[in-house]
């Protein structure tokens, strides 16, 4: 049953509230008519009966990460369009490309001499597998040389050697636990030392006429039997996983602790010795996927509200708060809108974008591909950025955006909307996320930002990026949100303005890349 909202009256007592400024002006384009009863279903059900943490169990326990060009990758685009079926709601895998197939397989890394110990290490996405050979072989450190000749004459003596090519840290303490106990003196002392170790780090590799991505090469072609990193995410226990560079030999991160175990036993002399087995499979070339899921309008049908987030992760850990969270939310959300908004004025679509973490490339793709869905946008809503609740939403540089943005967050309740900073018309994203793809084209795209939760060092692309870390009440709140705003988006009875704002630079709008990881 339809009720008749007042329309917005801005007191006072309202503009004491900081989320509330941002709406200040966009009061007289207020809805005639909204339905507080789908509102409220909404709100009842996303927190009473809420199904983000099966979903996160199914997607990141059940499937795991979801690197491009993984089975795993095209398991989870199959789970989401028969959880989505499951709720009576249309969906599909759209190829937009072909990548590099690769899947990741056991690893087993020990120390055993001078001592024995099993070290904490994982292969790098994409690294070349050792079937079922072990290798046994001492760990040395890239030596510190005069110049690109005289490294060319120390190549052979990596042949038969693991190969550490990455710094030694100072400590394995995040910065903020220094802050908390130590002297003022030591901490700068440890940041100072830390400082002009990274700078003498960057020089030797530079003085070897090699960079980070052609160095591995050049040390496997010379006989290495394998390339051993540290990237460190500056928090206990963390390493940012990414790709691998070599095509013969394992490239694999050891932990920080272990790694620096490694080091000074290398440094000191004491030849440190390893056994490495790591296998993974090459697959050739595979189709990679956008899942797109769909609640066809009733009265606009031909226009468009996007719910976003991309589907693929770094596989260190299992891609919970990049961007399984993300996910989960948008398809909570999905289930929301099909049970008490079945029928919406305007179509409402969500898109599960694949490559994302490569460069955007399953939306760029979208957008090159759906131009009449760019056209007739009406808005998108893309989460990504981690588990916290959502506490930034910008006018990505849209001149009126702060007319219908806010006449849209008017109507969700304050328990979500006021801790919410909002920046209108803000400058346009140029990346960073599959929003920027859509703004690009200018096209209305929005980024629901969240709070940290320690993400870029904690979870980002780390080997810690695990169920565990997932805070399912801030989860839960985006669902209602994102479903909530797309309700309104959907039932406006005005079309979002794509003016742009004067003096804002636009970013250029950049192809996908539709065949990739294939020169490696």
């Amino acid at each position: 049953m339809k009720q008749t909202y007042q329309k917005l009256n801005f007191n006072m007592r309202h503009m004491a509230r900081p989320f509330v400024m941002g709406l200040l002006l966009c009061g007289s384009s207020a809805f005639a008519q909204t339905n507080k009863a789908v509102i409220d279903n909404i709100m009842a059900e996303g927190a009473n009966n809420s199904q983000v943490e099966q979903l996160a169990h199914e997607l990141l326990d059940g499937i795991g990460p979801r690197l491009v060009g993984t089975p795993q990758m095209k398991q989870a685009n199959d789970w989401a369009v028969e959880k989505y079926k499951s709720w009576g709601i249309s969906a599909r895998n759209e190829k937009w490309g072909e990548w590099r197939g690769w899947e990741r397989g056991i690893s087993h890394i020990d120390m055993v001499s001078p001592w024995v110990r099993s070290l904490e290490g994982t292969q790098l996405a994409w690294s070349p597998g050792m079937g079922k050979k072990i290798s046994v072989a001492e760990v040395i450190i890239l030596p510190d040389l005069a110049d690109s000749v005289a490294f060319q004459k120390w190549l052979p003596t990596a042949k038969g050697k693991f190969v550490m090519i990455s710094m030694a840290q100072p400590t394995g303490r995040p910065d903020y636990n220094w802050e908390e106990f130590a002297l003022k003196e030591s901490f700068e002392k440890m940041k100072a030392e830390r400082t002009a170790r990274t700078a003498a780090w960057r020089n030797r590799i530079a003085k070897t006429g090699y960079t980070t991505r052609t160095l591995p090469v050049a040390l496997e072609n010379a006989g290495a039997v394998g390339i051993i990193t540290n990237n460190w995410s500056a928090g206990f226990g963390v390493s940012k996983i990414f790709s691998a560079y070599t095509k013969k030999v394992p490239t694999v991160d050891i932990a920080l602790e272990d790694y620096g175990l490694l080091y000074r036993l290398a440094e000191s002399g004491k030849k440190p010795t390893i056994s490495m087995h790591t296998e993974s499979k090459e697959l050739g070339v595979v189709p990679t996927f956008n899942t797109i899921a769909e609640i066809k309008g009733t009265e606009k049908p031909e226009e468009y509200v996007i719910l976003s987030a991309h589907f693929d992760s770094w596989d260190g850990g299992t891609g919970a708060t990049d961007n399984g969270t993300g996910t989960i939310t948008m398809m909570e959300a999905m289930r929301l809108l099909k049970k008490y908004y079945p029928n919406p004025k305007r179509t409402i679509l969500v898109g599960h974008w694949g490559s994302e973490e490569q460069g955007l490339n399953g939306s760029r793709a979208f957008v090159e591909d759906h131009p009449e869905i760019v056209k007739n946008l009406q808005a998108l809503f893309n989460q990504d950025n981690g588990t916290g609740r959502v506490v930034n939403l910008a006018g990505q540089g849209f001149a009126n955006s702060k007319d219908y943005l806010g006449r849209w967050l008017a109507a969700v309740p304050d328990t979500l909307k006021n801790r919410i900073k909002l920046d209108f018309p803000g400058k346009p994203g140029a990346g960073g996320s599959d929003f920027a793809s859509f703004v690009a084209a200018g096209a209305p795209g929005f980024s629901l930002s969240s709070l940290s939760w320690s993400y870029g060092s904690y979870t980002w692309h780390t080997n810690r990026d695990t169920y565990d870390k997932v805070v399912f009440d801030d989860v839960k709140n985006n669902a209602m949100l994102a479903a909530i705003m797309a309700y309104m988006a959907s039932e406006d009875p005005e079309k979002s303005s794509t003016v742009k704002a004067e003096g804002v630079k636009w970013p250029v709008q950049n192809k996908a890349t539709r065949r990739g990881g294939l020169d490696k």
